[in-house]
C-alpha cells in the first residue's frame, strides 16, 4: 500500500508493481502532487529542454499502470501500523496489507498575518501557475528567497507589470543560475531585509504592508496579488503518534526508507532529509518500494 501519489508514490508504485506484488496507491487528490503546480521541470535528467510538470506526472503514471499499479481515489482516515499486517482505514473502508510507504508528501507553509486567511484565493496564493494568468498586467508581490520562490516569481512575470521578491535577508537562498535570471528580468525587483506584516483589502488584495527588520521602518507595498514560497509542512499528521519525527515534523528513516516500524517505509517530501526535489523523491520511492519487498519476502521465509 503506497500514501500519496506524487513523483515518490508513482515511482514507489512502479517499482512494486513490475516485481510483481499487488500494489495499490492511494490518493485523496488528483496523482502528483505539488510538482502539478510547477510550469516547467527542467533540472530533472532525460529532458534537457525541460517538461511540464504536469506531462511528467503523466508519463509517471501511464508507466506505473502500464505494469499493473492500482490507483484508487481515497482518503486515508487512520492507519493500524503495529503487527505484521497493517490496516489503513480510508473513507471507502478498510485495508489489509503487508507492507505500507508513505508518501503524502508536503503543504506550503503560510504566513500567518492578518489578511491572510481572508484574502486566500482572493489575490493570495501559493501557487503561482495556478493563479498568475489572474494577474495579468497587475503588480503582485512573491515572499520568499529559495529556489522555488525565484522560479515561481520569475514565471509571474509572463503575466504580471511588476515582481516583487519579498526577503527577510539581504541575499536569496536560491542556487546561483536561478538568481542571475532574476536580477536579469527588469520585471522582478528586490526588496532585502523585509517582512510581511499585513494584508490589505476586502475582498481582493490591495497590498502589503511590510517592516524593515533592520531599521523598523514600516511601509505599504500596492500589489494586487500575494504569492507565498517560505517552505512546507510535511502531510504527516497520520502517523504523528506513531513515527519518529523531527522537530519540522517530518518523518525519520534510515538509508533504506525504514521507519521505526517494521514493514512501514516513508519517500518523498515527507522524509526527513537535506533535499526536497523530483529527482531525489524519485530515488526514495524506488528505494522504498524495493525494501518493501524485500521485508515482504522476509515474511514469507518466517523471518
Amino acid at each position: 500500500m503506497i500514501i500519496g501519489g506524487g513523483p515518490a508514490g508513482l515511482t514507489a508504485g512502479l517499482y512494486a508493481a513490475r516485481a510483481k506484488l499487488k500494489t495499490i496507491l492511494l490518493e485523496r487528490f488528483a496523482p502528483g502532487g505539488q510538482i502539478l503546480t510547477t510550469d516547467w521541470v527542467e533540472n530533472y535528467p532525460g529532458f534537457p529542454d525541460g517538461i511540464s510538470g504536469y506531462d511528467l506526472v503523466d508519463k509517471m503514471k501511464g508507466q506505473a499502470e502500464r505494469f499493473g499499479l492500482i490507483i484508487r481515489s481515497q482518503e486515508v482516515q487512520g492507519l493500524e501500523l503495529v503487527g505484521e499486517k497493517k490496516s489503513v482505514i480510508t473513507d471507502s473502508g478498510t485495508i489489509e496489507t503487508r507492507a505500507v510507504i508513505i508518501a503524502c508528501g508536503a503543504a506550503p507553509q503560510k504566513l500567518d498575518i492578518e489578511g491572510e486567511g481572508l484574502l486566500t484565493g482572493k489575490g493570495v496564493s501559493y501557487c503561482a501557475t495556478c493563479d498568475g494568468p489572474f494577474f495579468r498586467d497587475q503588480p503582485v508581490a512573491v515572499i520568499g528567497g529559495g529556489d522555488t520562490a525565484v522560479e515561481e516569481a520569475l514565471y509571474l512575470t509572463r503575466f504580471a507589470s511588476k515582481v516583487f521578491i519579498i526577503h527577510r535577508r539581504d541575499r536569496l537562498r536560491a542556487i546561483q543560475l536561478i538568481q542571475e535570471r532574476a536580477r536579469n528580468e527588469p520585471k522582478i525587483e528586490f526588496i532585502w531585509n523585509t517582512v510581511a506584516l499585513k494584508i490589505s483589502g476586502d475582498t481582493a488584495v490591495k497590498g502589503l504592508e511590510l517592516k524593515n527588520v533592520k531599521t523598523g521602518s514600516i511601509s505599504t507595498l500596492p500589489v494586487e496579488g500575494v504569492f507565498v514560497f517560505i517552505g512546507y509542512i510535511p502531510n504527516s499528521g497520520l502517523v504523528r503518534d506513531t513515527l519518529s519525527l523531527d522537530e519540522w515534523g517530518f518523518i525519520k528513516t534510515d538509508n533504506e526508507m525504514a521507519t521505526v516500524i517494521p514493514g512501514v517505509f516513508a519517500a518523498g517530501d515527507v522524509r526527513s532529509k537535506a533535499l526536497r526535489q523530483v529527482a531525489t523523491a524519485v530515488g526514495e520511492g524506488a528505494t522504498a518500494a524495493y525494501m518493501a519487498q524485500r521485508y515482504i519476502e522476509g515474511l514469507g521465509k518466517g523471518s
